[in-house]
């Protein structure tokens, strides 16, 4: 009898097993076996089954066994989201292994320097990442590192012309190549190395690198598991949902959908590139039921040119996870228009991906339509997996729902990271007082409590004693009709210490002078609050997720040198 039981009561293999994701797999196998489990968006190649990919996914990790792959060794993976993304995120914790999915936007440089951190002993490179892939292995070799086993991944998909093509037709420098690899892996009787304990690590994710050098973020089996039935809960996923992989897989592991549309023995559609007209011909060709995105993923498909769209499925709407910045008003309203329903989450890559939700009530469908957005663009309240607060970060004392005290916004529960990797300092700030500090400050509205975050507190704006939140001011600066994007960071201002910047990107065939924005904003805002310089540029610096690099913009708003201005 264990420490704490009851009188009777054991613990054995018949009533415990550690948790880990790689069940999903192993269920849909046996009870979705001829289901389709993983597609390409586009062209004609025919679905791959769930008995298929794990058939698959064992070969795969007896072939990794094979190489010498061992227990938490890291096998890295440098690809868009190809079907091999979906088994990889199996076959690697299946050998024991720790999957580490790279953003496939990283230059040479930054690759290379998470291949030596991470100390990858496999790279999977996805032929469209070639080239970086190349240069990355070549900085690897000259800072005297040693090199991964190099395993080339070519699957020509969405749009791939005969040049590029050619390109893995002749020599890549690759010692495995990816297809050749699963068939040479040995039978499918490869016995999956399930781990003995649930608190081991299944992957290492960095972070986006939005506000200083990438972390590497460890998820365990058992926060992996709990993350996925809580996303599938969040997305409102009944069983055998289609997936359209809009997210990045690389992103906390497609905010942990990779494993979670195995669960419900759903079908994966993998898009290379998203595109509007991408997005709208995989929902018409698949029967997508569910998706996600950053906001800039909806500005894709509410500004796709007529031509582009395709009519959605008849009788339901497509399901569509948001976060980062609230999404705009006016795209939350053409999304409903076009047939998309859009939920609003919230998280970090610390915390699996979405952590939070703005659960909709009933009630709120009869509000007017800008009430309705207004509290769609809240972060809500926190999933099964966890708990949030926002707190004052000195007293660790809650703030109250009172819709203007400012905190940080907190986590704690078993979906939050187990550490940073190699990085016990960080590690130990980020979890001090027994909260996973988010960096992120925001207020709990009056009435239900739900988190509304106001900014990154290294984003805050403080404009002669007065804190100012670049998101309400983007908030304003979305309402003018000719913008599309909107980014606002401090500039320096000789007499109020920083005031707003915002960079702007107009809509196609639209003209806004910089004069036109600032005035319209003064319309909706206090003075204070205002931008005092407006930027009009082609585009926005952001992540391979879409989120704005304001440490970007605010070098460039640096660079412009301080207003010097009056005191109005």
């Amino acid at each position: 009898m264990g420490r704490g039981m009851m009188e009777g009561a054991v613990l054995c293999a018949a009533n415990h097993a550690p948790l880990t994701p790689l069940s999903f797999l192993e269920r849909s196998a046996v009870v979705y076996p001829d289901r389709p489990a993983v597609v390409a968006a586009a062209g004609d190649a025919p679905p791959r089954t769930w008995r298929e990919t794990r058939d698959r996914c064992l070969r795969l990790a007896a072939a990794l066994a094979g190489l010498g792959v061992r227990r938490r060794h890291v096998v890295a993976v440098f690809a868009q989201n190809v079907p091999a993304m979906c088994e990889l995120h199996f076959a690697v914790p299946m050998a024991e292994a720790v999957i580490c999915a790279l953003n496939s936007r990283l230059d040479a440089a930054m690759a290379s320097v998470l291949l030596r951190h991470s100390e990858a002993r496999v790279v999977f490179v996805d032929a469209a990442l070639l080239g970086v892939a190349r240069e990355a292995l070549r900085l690897l070799s000259e800072a005297g590192a040693a090199a991964p086993v190099v395993v080339l991944i070519r699957e020509l998909l969405d749009g791939w012309d005969d040049g590029s093509a050619s390109l893995v037709s002749g020599t890549t420098g690759a010692e495995h190549e990816y297809e050749a690899l699963v068939s040479g892996g040995g039978p499918p009787e490869f016995a999956v190395r399930w781990p003995a304990d649930e608190n081991e690590p299944i992957a290492l994710n960095y972070t986006s690198g939005t506000t200083s050098r990438p972390k590497g973020v460890i998820y365990t089996h058992r926060g992996a598991y709990l993350n996925s039935l809580a996303s599938v809960l969040l997305n409102d996923m009944a069983s055998m949902p289609v997936y359209l992989w809009s997210v990045p897989m690389f992103h906390c592991n497609g905010w942990c959908m990779a494993w979670g549309v195995a669960a419900q023995g759903g079908t994966n559609v993998c898009l290379r590139k998203v595109t509007g007209a991408a997005v709208f011909d995989a929902v018409a060709r698949h029967g997508v039921t569910h998706m996600g995105g950053a906001p800039t993923v909806l500005g894709m498909i509410v500004h796709a040119a007529p031509e582009e769209r395709r009519p959605l499925p008849p009788g339901r709407k497509v399901a569509v996870m948001t976060g980062g910045a609230p999404p705009p008003p006016a795209v939350l309203f053409r999304m409903e228009e076009l047939g998309f329903l859009v939920i609003h989450s919230y998280g970090l890559t610390e915390t699996y991906g979405p952590a939070t939700v703005c659960a909709w009530k009933p009630e709120w469908d009869a509000l007017p339509a800008d009430e309705r957005a207004a509290i769609k663009a809240r972060q809500g309240l926190h999933h099964l997996g966890l708990e949030v607060d926002v707190k004052d970060p000195a007293t660790m004392r809650s703030v109250p729902a009172d819709g203007a005290t400012m905190g940080e916004v907190m986590f704690r529960g078993n979906t939050v990271m187990s550490g940073y990797y190699k990085d016990a300092p960080a590690t130990a700030e980020a979890l001090a007082g027994g909260w996973f500090r988010s960096g992120d400050l925001a207020v709990r509205v009056p009435g239900d409590g739900y988190v509304k975050v106001r900014d990154r507190s290294k984003d805050i704006i403080i404009s002669g004693g007065e804190n100012i939140s670049t998101i309400e001011v983007e908030a304003a600066l979305f309402a003018h009709p000719a913008v599309a994007e909107a980014a606002v960071v401090g500039r320096p201002d000789e007499h109020w210490g920083e005031t707003p910047c915002a960079f702007v990107v107009v809509k196609n065939g639209e003209r806004v002078e910089p004069e036109e924005v600032v005035a319209f904003c003064r319309g909706r805002l206090p003075r204070y609050m205002a931008p005092r310089t407006v930027v009009i540029v082609e585009e926005l610096p952001k992540t391979a997720t879409g989120k704005v690099q304001k440490f970007a913009l605010r070098e460039k708003a640096k660079a412009m040198g301080s207003l010097s201005t009056s005191k109005l």
